[in-house]
């Protein structure tokens, strides 16, 4: 079964040779070099937020502009949808192509969800940094909606940035939160068109510097 993700759909988008080589060919980009600190913050930051869920609050870095939601409750369907080789899934019934995407949080608004997202990068949050996002937002909030979920038409980006070392050696965080509007519309029709390519008969032929002569 093909699987497809997010980051598998940005390639799509930033060449759909490649990602056509890649998902139908096997052929993939050269790999590079993934820095192990977002990972390891993305592991201490969950277990965080999971400390003030059971608790029945919210971490003080969204407390404030989060007042009237709720941390996610069901921990072992949050525990699933983390999973990187798992994640809230939708089985596309005419081609039968996965869309998979493992999520970093959930609010919950009433009878709605929210996707929270954690972001770390080294320096402040700028005006357009959360429109690199907006697919990967998109698809989760579809994901959501697929699979009979009602949600919010927005997320919200947890963006952590180093702010200052301490004299004793600790290193102080900044964070930033960014509520960034979502389009399942959009979502889906990325999704379709990533769909259409790979289940074409024909490789596209428009290339990139990474797919020159293959």
């Amino acid at each position: 079964m093909i699987k497809l993700s997010p980051s598998s759909i940005n390639l799509f988008l930033e060449c759909p040779r490649c990602f056509y080589l890649q998902i139908v060919k096997g052929i993939k980009r050269p790999e590079t070099i993934f820095p192990s600190l977002p990972n390891g913050m993305d592991k201490i930051l969950k277990e965080h937020f999971d400390r003030f869920m059971e608790r029945n609050e919210l971490p003080p870095e969204i407390k404030e502009k989060c007042a009237g939601y709720k941390l996610f409750k069901n921990k072992p369907l949050l525990d699933l949808w983390r999973n990187n080789k798992k994640g809230i899934e939708f089985l596309d019934p005419n081609s039968n192509i996965l869309l998979h995407g493992a999520v970093d949080n959930i609010l919950v608004k009433g009878d709605k969800l929210v996707i929270l997202d954690f972001k770390t990068r080294g320096c402040p949050v700028k005006e357009d940094t959360h429109e690199y996002y907006q697919v990967q937002m998109d698809l989760y909030n579809l994901l959501l909606r697929k699979n009979n979920y009602s949600t919010e038409d927005y997320t919200y980006l947890l963006f952590y940035y180093p702010k200052e070392v301490l004299s004793s050696g600790e290193i102080i965080f900044n964070s930033e939160l960014v509520k960034m509007k979502t389009n399942v519309k959009n979502g889906e029709k990325v999704f379709n068109d990533a769909v259409k390519c790979i289940t074409s008969d024909s490789i596209p032929e428009e290339k990139c510097e990474w797919c020159e002569g293959k």
